[in-house]
């Protein structure tokens, strides 16, 4: 995940299109089976991180500082592809989502974090979780 040999250091970086706070959207996807895990953001210093360590360093918009995805849940990802769209302002990772209970990327101990189906339509419609909880968030971020 280096720079070619034609390429400055970090002069990648500099063809994202951050956005107005230094950010660009990050999605997760599973390369086993393709699943979206998530959804976050990174700034430059994240992706690079990521770029260098080959596993996922966010940044919490929360927080207001990079979070490395599994530092208090275990949940780790490892990062096997980096893609950048074709506006140059969302960024794909191709990952393997490791840890204590490998397969669990969602803070509510799910797979994914797009466990929620819209079902019905018009003013029957509502929003159902349709995908388990495979260990309980509580157990995972014990305080």
């Amino acid at each position: 995940m280096s720079a070619g040999p034609s390429t400055p250091a970090g002069a990648w970086l500099d063809a994202v299109r951050w956005d107005a706070d230094g950010l660009v959207p990050v999605i997760a996807q599973e390369q086993g089976s393709g699943d979206v895990l998530m959804f976050a953001w990174m700034n430059r210093e994240a992706l690079a991180l990521t770029a260098e360590l080959g596993r996922a360093v966010y940044y919490s918009r929360s927080r207001q500082r990079l979070w490395r995805k599994g530092e208090e849940s275990g949940h780790v990802q490892q990062v096997h592809e980096i893609r950048l769209d074709c506006d140059q302002d969302v960024v794909l990772l191709k990952v393997t989502q490791l840890g204590h209970e490998p397969g669990i990327a969602c803070h509510t101990g799910r797979h994914s974090c797009f466990f929620e189906r819209l079902e019905g339509r018009g003013a029957d419609a509502r929003w159902q979780a349709v995908d388990a909880v495979l260990k309980d968030p509580d157990t995972i971020y014990a305080r």
